[in-house]
C-alpha cells in the first residue's frame, strides 16, 4: 500500500489515462468481437468492410452516432436528462482503478505495480461503484418523461437489487477463503499451487479460488450478467416490449454513452472475476515452470487473456439462449441465486472453522459443490399440474383456440377512408341522375 503513496502525481496521472485509452479500445474491440462471433454462431460473415477484418466498423459506429442529432424531448428534465449518461459512463470507468494488472514493474525511472490504486476493502469499490452506477440507468428513464423509459429504469433499479445480493456473497465467499478484502492481496493470495491427494491421486493445480469456490464462481458468472444488464438478462432494453427501455429519448452521443458504460462494465466485471476466481495476472501454470512469466510487463498477456475470455462467454451466452420472461428473471436471482449462496456460505464457513487442510479442503469444496448442486437441481425441476379435462368443449381442433368460423373482419381504417369516398361518390352520382 505504501508504494502508491510514493508514486508521482504525473506518473499517477499518466497510469489513469491509460488505463482510460485501454478501456476505450477494449470497448471498441469487444463490439467488433461480439458481432464476429455471433455473425460466426449464425453462419454469416458480420463486420468485414471497414479495417481489415472489420476492425474498424466500431469506431464508425461511434463517429456515426457522434454526428447525429442530438434531440431533448420538451418533457425531458434537462439537467437531470443530461446527467444521467454522465453518472454512468463516470461510474463504469471509475470502478477499474483498483483492478490489478500486473506486478511491480520500472517505469520512466519509478517502480509502481500495473494498477492504478489499492486499499484494504478494494474489492468494495468496484461493488459500490456498479450498484450507484444503477442510478444513472434510474434517472434516464425518470427524466426522459416517456413511459417505456421509466419501465426500463425500473426493471434496471429491480434488477440491479436482487442480483447485487448474490454477487455479493460470491464475493464474501472469497474474503472467507482468503481473509483479505483488497484487490492485489487476494491475486497474490493464490499464488501458491494446491498440492495434495484426492482419492489415492496426487495432484498439483493452480491456487485459484475457481477451484475451491467452484459455486461461488458459477453464481458470480451468473450474477455479474444480470448486474451488467447482458442478454439473456437485457430485460431494461428488450426492444421486443420497450422499445429501447431507459435509452429509448437519448440520441447521439449520450445514447452512445450508455453502451459505452455497459461494456466498460462488462470489462470490469471480468476483470473482478479474473482478479477473484481465476488468479488475476498469475500464469496459467505453476510459475516454477518459467519464473519469468510473473515478471514485467508479461503478465498483462495472462490477464487479458483470462478478460477477454470470460467476454466470450458474455457473447456466448448472448448467442444461444433467448431473453427471460420477468418473473423467471426475478425467480432465479431471489429463489436460487440467493438461497444457494446462503448454503454454500454456510458449508464454507463450516469447512474454514474446521480448520482443513488444502487438500482437504478441496474435497469438501467438491462435495459442498456436489450439494449446492443437487440443491439447485431440486429448486429448478419443473413441477407439472396434474392433468384436469377442460370445461369448455372441443370445437374440432383438439382444444386450439381459434377464431369462430363466422368472424367477420372490420375493415381497416384506410378501408374505411376508401369505404366513405366510394359511398360519397355513390351519393353525388345518384343526386346527379335525379336533377337529369
Amino acid at each position: 500500500m505504501n508504494t502508491f503513496s510514493e508514486i508521482p502525481f504525473w506518473l499517477t496521472a499518466l497510469k489513469a489515462l491509460g488505463v482510460f485509452v485501454v478501456l476505450v479500445l477494449l470497448v471498441l474491440f469487444t463490439i467488433w468481437f461480439e458481432r464476429r462471433v455471433v455473425a460466426f454462431m449464425q453462419v454469416r460473415p458480420g463486420p468485414n468492410r471497414n479495417g481489415p477484418f472489420g476492425l474498424l466498423q466500431s469506431l464508425a459506429d461511434g463517429l456515426k452516432l457522434a454526428f447525429k442529432e442530438d434531440i431533448t424531448p420538451r418533457t425531458a428534465d434537462k439537467v437531470t436528462f443530461l446527467a444521467a449518461p454522465l453518472i454512468a459512463v463516470t461510474c463504469a470507468f471509475t470502478a477499474f482503478a483498483v483492478v490489478p494488472m500486473g506486478p511491480e514493474v520500472s517505469m520512466l525511472g519509478y517502480t509502481t505495480p500495473l494498477q492504478l490504486t489499492d486499499f484494504e476493502v478494494s474489492v468494495l469499490l468496484i461493488l459500490a461503484t456498479s450498484a450507484v452506477g444503477v442510478y444513472g440507468l434510474v434517472l434516464a428513464g425518470w427524466s426522459s418523461g416517456s413511459s417505456y423509459s421509466v419501465l426500463g429504469s425500473l426493471r434496471a433499479a429491480a434488477q440491479v437489487i436482487s442480483y447485487e445480493i448474490a454477487l455479493g456473497l460470491a464475493v464474501l465467499a472469497v474474503f472467507f477463503q482468503s481473509q483479505l478484502t483488497s484487490m492485489s492481496a487476494i491475486v497474490n493470495a493464490q499464488s501458491e499451487p494446491l498440492e495434495g491427494a484426492l482419492f489415492g491421486v496426487s495432484f498439483s493445480l493452480p491456487g485459484w479460488y475457481f477451484l475451491i469456490l467452484a459455486p461461488s464462481f458459477v453464481i458470480f458468472l451468473i450474477a455479474m450478467v444480470g448486474e451488467t444488464n447482458r442478454a439473456p438478462f437485457d430485460l431494461p432494453e428488450a426492444e421486443s416490449e420497450l422499445v429501447s427501455g431507459f435509452a429509448t429519448e437519448y440520441s447521439s452521443l449520450k445514447y452512445a454513452s450508455f453502451f459505452l458504460a455497459e461494456y466498460v462494465n462488462m470489462v470490469t466485471m471480468s476483470a473482478l472475476a479474473t482478479t477473484l476466481f481465476l488468479g488475476g495476472w498469475r500464469p496459467p501454470f505453476p510459475e516454477s515452470w518459467w519464473p519469468a512469466a510473473a515478471e514485467g510487463y508479461l503478465p498483462l498477456v495472462w490477464f487479458f487473456g483470462k478478460v477477454l475470455a470470460l467476454l466470450f462467454v458474455y457473447v456466448w451466452l448472448r448467442g444461444t439462449l433467448p431473453r427471460l420472461r420477468y418473473d423467471q428473471f426475478m425467480r432465479l436471482g431471489w429463489k436460487v441465486l440467493v438461497p444457494v449462496s446462503l448454503v454454500w456460505l454456510l458449508a464454507l464457513a463450516a469447512i474454514n472453522i474446521g480448520g482443513a487442510s488444502e487438500s482437504a479442503a478441496v474435497r469438501w469444496g467438491m462435495i459442498g459443490g456436489a450439494a449446492v448442486l443437487i440443491f439447485t437441481l431440486i429448486m429448478l425441476w419443473p413441477t407439472r399440474k396434474p392433468y384436469e379435462p377442460s370445461s369448455v368443449p372441443d370445437g374440432g381442433v383438439g382444444g386450439y383456440p381459434v377464431p369462430p368460423m363466422d368472424l367477420v373482419v372490420p375493415p381497416t381504417p384506410r378501408g374505411l377512408t376508401e369505404l366513405k369516398e366510394k359511398e360519397a361518390l355513390e351519393i353525388e352520382a345518384s343526386s346527379e341522375r335525379k336533377e337529369s
